[in-house]
């Protein structure tokens, strides 16, 4: 197995070189040591994403790491959620092309190649928008959020599937266009009991994903509010059709602000992020 492994990867790399792709976005887990890769490191732009906290080896050597959520991931998802964490932290643009290997990390084993032009790559980008989705939020908040919302829609609460919206940037706009269905359940607590990028807090969130309303969370992570109405909608006809209150409310948050949306469909488990009233991405949930 390790011997396909470094195969697929040799081909991978020398396809970067002669397509001048921007970065390998390389699933780090089938690997029992990443330094077999030292080398490679230093010719091509190499992208670890992981579901492991700990990276086999020593990555000291430039490679850049992306954690994705602890959750089964298809493919495609996995290589989703890995363009869009590496777009929002700076690492490629939507304009690049990116060579993604991926497989099952359980297996020691990578098995699926793709070779993605972002620009033109429809299925995996639906909007252009993308490349906006940092520009008011931290990279590692929508990252953080991003990692929830998956987490949620494949988990749900309870063994109940959870329908919930993360409203992200430009607080005190959205704060504006909403009101409160119920008490906010983080008022008056401390800012560092409610930081989304505060581990400890997973649980909470995940408990609060069950009543009505969105979270409303400022740029830099602070929570400031939860169950909470959004008093927009969009009346334009680019949303797509079938969807439900939340995903409008998303489009309609977006349009009028600055902030980015990431909405997790009760009836379907689908990932859906947004910006300026559009959907940028949607992570389908995984029957594996």
């Amino acid at each position: 197995m390790k011997k396909i492994n470094i195969a697929m990867f040799d081909a991978a790399t020398a396809l970067a070189k002669k397509i001048n792709a921007k970065a390998i976005l390389l699933y780090a887990d089938p690997f029992d040591d990443i330094n077999v890769l030292r080398d490679a490191s230093k010719s091509v732009n190499i992208i670890l994403v992981s579901q492991n906290k700990k990276i086999p080896g020593n990555h000291s050597s430039g490679m850049k790491l992306i954690e994705l959520p602890k959750v089964e991931l298809s493919r495609i998802g996995l290589i989703k959620i890995s363009v869009m964490m590496a777009i929002s932290a700076g690492y490629i643009s939507y304009l690049d092309k990116v060579i993604c290997l991926s497989g099952v990390g359980e297996l020691g084993r990578l098995d699926f190649l793709m070779v993605l032009d972002l620009e033109n790559e429809s299925e995996i980008i639906i909007s252009k928008e993308s490349h906006k989705i940092t520009s008011e939020v931290k990279p590692e908040v929508f990252a953080e959020a991003l990692s929830l919302s998956v987490e949620l829609a494949k988990q749900g609460r309870e063994n109940k599937p959870i329908g919930t919206i993360f409203v992200l940037g430009d607080h005190e706009n959205v704060l504006k266009l909403s009101r409160q269905l119920i008490m906010n359940p983080f008022h008056g607590h401390p800012e560092a009991e409610r930081q989304i990028l505060n581990r400890k807090l997973r649980e909470t969130i995940k408990e609060f994903s069950s009543i009505d309303g969105a979270f409303i969370i400022r740029a830099d992570g602070m929570i400031m509010s939860a169950g909470r109405h959004l008093n927009t909608a969009l009346d334009g006809e680019e949303l797509m059709s079938g969807l439900g209150c939340r995903h409008v409310a998303a489009a309609g948050i977006t349009s009028l602000t600055k902030a980015v949306a990431i909405v997790i469909s009760q009836s379907t488990g689908s990932v859906r992020i947004f910006k300026d009233g559009k959907i940028v991405m949607e992570i389908e949930k995984t029957s594996v």
